[in-house]
């Protein structure tokens, strides 16, 4: 089987990930979107699920067995060590579907990955990549753009926003960084030299 190439693309809440990824996909990539993964590690009966429960309160979970994301998100971010509490929960279940992921995609014969992971450091899956893009914007523009998005309240945004790193965290450990302070055009034509960059 040959070998894929993954990039891992991360950055902070509201940088503009979902845009960049996109770009990377029109430019041949397959996308494993972090989120989605994470929505199916905490699915329905599952084991991390029932861990949630016993760690956060079992109001957590809604009448019909699904996991209450807004009141978990309340409960984790309120702290540092609520997010670790969460992450070390969750991460290793993310962990093993992802490389599944990866490893079908290879044997499905695509050789480029793109892998958009907020939390790609915290997980260890940066160690699934053979090059890491982080996606960087200002604090400003990040919550306007939550705020938009997800129709949160910003107390609530910026509790969220208070509880991830700072820019430097992701910059020193990235390969490449894109600044996503201008229009899209802009961000396309910097997204577009980092592809190039990634196929020498």
């Amino acid at each position: 089987m040959s070998k894929a190439f993954v990039v891992g693309l991360t950055g902070p809440i509201g940088s503009g990930k979902s845009a960049v990824a996109e770009i990377f996909q029109n430019n041949g990539y397959k996308l494993i979107d972090a989120d989605k993964v994470a929505r199916e590690v905490v699915k329905k009966g599952s084991p991390v699920l029932d861990e949630l429960s016993k760690n956060f309160g079992e109001d957590v979970i809604n009448e019909d067995g699904t996991l209450n994301r807004r009141l978990l998100a309340q409960k984790a971010f309120s702290t540092k060590d609520g997010t670790a509490l969460l992450n070390s929960i969750t991460h290793p279940a993310i962990v093993s579907l992802v490389k599944k992921r990866i490893a079908g995609f290879k044997a499905q014969g695509f050789d480029k990955i793109i892998y958009d992971a907020p939390l790609l450091f915290e997980s260890e899956t940066d160690k699934l990549c053979d090059s890491i893009v982080s996606v960087i914007a200002p604090k400003e523009v990040r919550i306007e753009r939550v705020k938009a998005r997800d129709n949160m309240p910003l107390p609530e945004i910026e509790k969220r926003i208070k509880a991830q790193h700072d820019e430097s965290y992701y910059t020193e450990k990235s390969n490449y960084v894109i600044y996503n302070n201008s229009t899209l055009k802009e961000l396309r034509l910097r997204t577009q030299s980092v592809v190039r960059a990634l196929q020498r």
